[in-house]
């Protein structure tokens, strides 16, 4: 990971962390009865939502990447395509059927002004003005690191040719080595340029999934009523396994440094127990129905659902279900497609309780 990636990542989860202050502004809207407040028994919830979110999430994004030690869970292996369908199915329903549809109730909610929230569809465009973004962010950063793989690859060739050129009186051998040398230099070139596809697909999913997880746990933890919270932790602990298991798969092929793939771990894992600790510790002055809360939450929830909806079509099925090997099995192609629908049916009935 790059100085510009890691100054990035620092200062958007400066930002998510400044989420609470602007969402604690004075209430100007009643706060609906949720049920009978427990203080002391809904912290009793969010230490265990905390402790089970914290391990589903990590357990989840582990298995694909310790699955490469398997010889049947490897990335070229049939099965590896029928689990990254499901955990691309999982993505797809968290964008549509999870945040999106909170994100229309915040920035339609009648506790903002008429005028302009109420005269256009903001959710709508901000989500497609961040599938858009999402998608010129990865086709420039792809095309930056493959032009720069690229021209180390040439300058490494062109080496190697001035160093062949000067032995005298192996003309011949020279030509067919050169050819030789090119022909696999292309090959390398076109592995490295699917490999850093990969990477930039995971570290984009991963901001997307990282924006809304964030908003999940600050809106478990400063809520006080037991009634509310109990029933989500067992829909956020497995929407945490779920989402987990799909990030690890993209984790998994990206083939990231040691010490990368250790940070977008414990990213990830972190990102929802932090937020419930900051939820608990704004309980007392955290107003969900506040104007500047509802603006907030419903503008990020927006954009993640565009992130995820992109990245879940274009960079994991598309992809996927294009690709000639699935082309060319029907079996593989039946069972990427139940395994499509049963994870996007999964987590569509989470959304009963979470």
């Amino acid at each position: 990971m790059n100085k510009f990636q890691k100054n990035g990542l620092l200062s958007f989860f400066c930002l998510l962390l400044l989420l609470p202050i602007f969402a604690s502004a004075e209430c100007t809207c009643d706060v609906e009865d949720e049920g009978v407040n427990n203080k002391s028994k809904a912290l009793k919830y969010k230490l265990g939502a905390f402790a089970s979110i914290l391990v589903a999430g990590a357990v989840g994004v582990c298995i694909p990447i310790l699955g490469k030690t398997i010889p049947a869970l490897q990335p070229d292996k049939n099965i590896f395509f029928i689990v990254k369908a499901f955990a691309a199915g999982v993505i797809l329903a968290t964008g549509f059927i999870h945040v999106l549809p909170d994100a229309f109730d915040n920035l339609t909610s009648p506790c903002l002004k008429e005028n302009p929230w109420g005269k256009f569809p903001f959710t709508g465009f901000v989500a497609m003005m961040a599938a858009i973004g999402t998608l010129m962010v990865d086709s420039i950063a792809t095309s930056y690191f493959s032009g720069s793989h690229f021209n180390k690859a040439q300058n490494q060739i062109n080496g190697d040719e001035e160093k062949e050129g000067q032995h005298e009186g192996h003309v011949h051998v020279h030509t067919h080595g050169t050819h030789g040398h090119s022909h696999g230099s292309l090959d390398t070139n076109s592995a490295e340029s699917q490999l850093l596809r990969h990477r930039v697909i995971s570290k984009v999913l991963e901001l997307g999934i990282v924006v809304h997880s964030v908003i999940i746990g600050i809106s478990l933890g400063a809520s006080e009523s037991p009634e509310t919270i109990r029933p989500l932790v067992a829909a956020l602990t497995f929407h945490q396994f779920f989402e987990g298991m799909g990030l690890g798969g993209c984790i998994a092929q990206a083939r990231e440094s040691r010490i990368t793939t250790i940070i977008m771990v414990l990213f990830f894992s972190l990102t929802t127990p932090v937020g419930i600790a900051i939820g608990i510790g704004i309980s007392s002055n955290y107003k969900e129905n506040s104007p500047s809360a509802l603006i907030l939450e419903g503008t990020f929830n927006a954009a993640s659902a565009g992130i995820l909806i992109y990245m879940a079509l274009v960079d994991l099925l598309a992809a996927d279900f294009m690709n000639p090997k699935m082309q060319k099995n029907v079996k593989l192609q039946i069972g990427a497609n139940a395994s499509l629908l049963f994870g996007a049916g999964c987590m569509s009935l989470l959304a009963k309780w979470a």
